[in-house]
């Protein structure tokens, strides 16, 4: 989310994650943003992916391959902040989403049930470091200062993580349902009106196509919310908004039965999402990355990301720390 030049440490690459959220109201989905710093328990009801597991340790290929205590408890606990749809979220108390298909499957290769607990996004990776946790899959965007356990400013304030590469993405143009402007990029909008969440990244870039429009003005309509914005688009007061991909996808498969928007063009800026893993436990994070090369090979992991409209984020195989 450059959109993305702000990748924290702490938080979500996208500077707002209120833009996400607001996208997600505007269509009518009920979320919970779960209370409480993972590290300290206040948390929601843990969710299991799917009933994949321990009774079927046997017929997993990929058991083996794990840690011991995990054979022995056949579960992987898993942090996450379900408040991102359709990356994760909360529907009917149940966490669910894109994350939580891709760990089902994951949990058929490996034999365990992969265990999802909400909680505040600041605080998966120090439940990592304190062993609440096993796993992070939360749409962590994997960069060098994650990996080497670095704030914003270079300082060491942790050992850092691993991360297992499984979802790439970048961010999207949202138009009005049939584009009547024939909008597919950028420098489709000089001389046109866009509409924005104020203070995102997004209207960083915005400002910066503004600048290369020149004389051929294009006009920011900045909003309090990304919803705000959205309603502009949708009325036709603006040409387009701009949002992470994966959550502009899910707004137009959702909102008005998917009659009211459609994702244009090409992402940009586009960046890995890992699985986080404390660097103590290689063997945990190269067990989840065989089962990741399994999954994307036997079509399961396709079948996730297309169940959310989401295929153009698909990675071809797993990598391991390939985040810049």
């Amino acid at each position: 989310m450059t959109a993305r030049s702000t990748r924290s440490t702490t938080a979500k690459t996208r500077t707002s994650r209120l833009a996400a959220v607001a996208a997600v109201a505007v269509v009518g989905s009920v979320l919970l943003t779960a209370c409480g710093d993972q590290t300290e328990g206040g948390s929601a009801t843990p969710t299991k992916s799917g009933d994949t597991a321990s009774g079927n340790a046997n017929a997993a290929p990929l058991f083996s391959k794990l840690p011991a205590d995990i054979q022995k408890a056949g579960v992987i606990k898993v942090g996450t902040d379900a408040s991102y749809a359709p990356m994760e979220f909360t529907e009917g108390g149940k966490i669910v989403g894109v994350d939580p298909d891709i760990a089902a499957a994951l949990g058929k290769q490996l034999g365990v049930d992969f265990q999802f607990t909400s909680g505040t996004f600041d605080g998966l990776i120090t439940s990592i470091y304190t062993g609440r946790q096993d796993l992070i899959m939360s749409s962590m965007t994997d960069n060098k200062k994650r990996q080497e356990g670095l704030d914003d400013n270079g300082k060491k304030i942790g050992k850092g993580i691993d991360f297992v590469d499984y979802f790439s993405s970048g961010v999207s143009l949202l138009v009005k349902k049939g584009n009547p402007q024939g909008i597919n990029s950028l420098d489709d909008l000089c001389g046109k009106t866009v509409a924005v969440q104020r203070g995102t990244i997004y209207e960083d870039t915005f400002k910066a196509q503004a600048t290369k429009c020149g004389a051929n003005k294009l006009t920011i309509q900045a909003f309090d919310t990304d919803a705000e914005a959205q309603t502009r688009v949708k009325a036709g007061g603006a040409v387009a908004d701009l949002n992470d991909y994966p959550v502009a996808a899910y707004i137009a498969k959702t909102s008005g039965g998917g009659n009211d928007f459609e994702v244009v063009g090409s992402q940009s800026d586009v960046g890995l999402f890992g699985i986080g893993v404390s660097k103590d436990n290689t063997q945990l994070r190269d067990a989840v990355k065989e089962a990741l090369d399994a999954i994307i090979k036997d079509g399961t992991y396709a079948d996730a990301l297309k169940k959310w409209d989401v295929e153009d984020s698909a990675v071809k195989s797993a990598t391991v720390n390939a985040g810049k």
